[in-house]
């Protein structure tokens, strides 16, 4: 057997991606740019297990103490399968993960637990990839997992299979405030809310449109330095990004009137004079991005409209043990190395 264990966070897009141009290998229809978090951490161990092959076989996967055994499953399954298929091998896998963000909130959870997955199923099946060919398999779990390899402030290429992949940029010293309203999960998933958007809402074209001038107009900012711009982008793109998802038939609307109140608090943080920025992804709950020194400001301003939680810029995924021939040193992890392209 060979078993290794690796950590991953999750990340905040600062320009959203929303919608695929092609589901089968989860490729974008257009870039985004992120901000890792350092909280949130998911924890997971891929132990396989030479003895157990075959397409008769089956693969296992306990998240949080508990057998999974629904679509989460499949997913998991079918990621492995194209791991196995990368390093030529028809061995089944034990996966055992621990994820502290809530899963399916929109806090991303997906992108922690694919990017862990990835790490930690790349070393144990043998596979050396560079940082750059780690970010495109994790892509093909979850997209957004695609940005949690690198971590930190990062931007997701759009382009084919082997164009598509997050690399760290320049950015500014930034935080972020996580404000938790519903930790429960969402009543309609991003994959289906995705689906539906892209069918049936009329602003989907400007969407792509404008979001591919956004990370233009981003990736200049993070190089300049210019925080103000960094933070007006972000919570415009974000606020673009749910009309469309609300211009979808039937419509859905993640925002609730406790989000809006977390949006009109941080403009009233603004107008104080405090450099504050509301985003949120595809969920009830808000990310409130600042500066460090005004962190703890912004989070005691808004502690009486949810769970409040601050953070800093998150580092990428990394291999934390690996044990079993072939596996690589986790102190030259596979998610910390240069691509070689």
């Amino acid at each position: 057997m060979t078993t290794a264990t690796a950590v991953a966070h999750p990340n905040i897009a600062l320009v959203k991606y929303w919608g695929k141009a092609d589901a089968s290998l989860a490729l974008p229809a257009t870039g985004s740019v992120s901000m890792g978090l350092d909280v949130f951490p998911t924890t997971t161990t891929v132990t396989v297990d030479d003895g157990v092959a075959g397409r008769e076989a089956w693969d296992t996967f306990t998240l949080n103490g508990h057998l999974v055994e629904d679509g989460a499953l499949v997913r998991v399954e079918q990621f492995l399968d194209l791991v196995r298929s990368l390093a030529g091998s028809s061995a089944r896998a034990h996966v055992v993960s621990e994820n502290t963000v809530p899963t399916g909130a929109g806090l991303a959870s997906s992108a922690s637990g694919f990017a862990a997955l990835a790490t930690a199923a790349a070393a144990a099946y043998g596979l050396d990839l560079s940082q750059r060919d780690l970010s495109r398999l994790a892509r093909r779990g979850s997209g957004s997992a695609t940005r949690s390899i690198p971590g930190g402030v990062a931007v997701w290429h759009a382009g084919d299979d082997h164009g598509s992949y997050a690399e760290p940029i320049p950015a500014p010293p930034m935080a972020m405030v996580v404000v938790t309203i519903d930790a429960g999960p969402k009543p309609i998933g991003s994959r289906e809310a995705m689906r539906r958007t892209i069918a049936t809402s009329p602003f989907y074209p400007s969407w792509v449109t404008s979001t591919t001038e956004t990370v233009g107009d981003m990736l200049a900012a993070c190089a300049a330095g210019d925080f103000t711009r960094i933070g007006e982008l972000t919570e415009s793109n974000a606020l673009r990004m749910h009309a469309t998802i609300e211009g979808a038939f039937p419509p859905i609307r993640y925002l609730t009137a406790r989000s809006v109140a977390v949006f009109d608090a941080v403009a009233e943080l603004r107008a104080a004079g405090v450099e504050a920025y509301a985003t949120a992804d595809a969920g009830p709950n808000v990310v409130v991005l600042t500066q460090p020194a005004d962190r703890a400001a912004v989070a005691s301003a808004l502690a009486g409209l949810g769970d409040v939680i601050e953070s800093g810029t998150g580092p990428g995924a990394r291999l934390v043990r690996s044990e079993g021939p072939g596996t690589p040193d986790p102190g030259v992890a596979p998610a910390t190395q240069e691509s070689t392209e």
